[in-house]
């Protein structure tokens, strides 16, 4: 059975930082790209971050310079680490690993909010 189990999020005022986990079990994380969603309340889910290997990531323009995804394949996790939040990064973020239709996970989401 595929898992994905996010962790991390919590309560942070802006200007923080938090480090958000995505744990797989089931597959293996190196052999897909994986990437960081969220979705805030009332609007559509979209795409923060994306690593396709260790040095081959991409990122939306409203978190460059200020988001990190990075992976550990021993650990099969990938990580989110999210500096100079703004009280815009509020959302429930999801990651997901997609190889083709039939490949397609999503873990359950954690919530980051950030006051102002």
């Amino acid at each position: 059975q595929v898992q994905l189990v996010e962790s991390g999020g919590g309560l942070v005022q802006a200007g923080g930082s938090l480090r958000l986990s995505c744990a797989a079990s089931g597959i293996i994380f190196s052999i897909s790209p994986v990437a960081w969603y969220r979705q805030a309340p009332g609007k559509q889910r979209e795409l923060v971050a994306i690593i396709f290997s260790s040095t081959n990531t991409d990122y939306a323009d409203s978190v460059k310079g200020r988001f990190t995804i990075s992976r550990d394949n021993a650990k099969n996790t990938v990580y989110l680490q999210m500096n100079s939040l703004k009280p815009e990064d509020t959302a429930v973020y999801y990651c997901n690993t997609r190889l083709s239709k039939n490949y397609d996970y999503w873990g359950q989401g954690t919530q980051v909010t950030v006051s102002s």
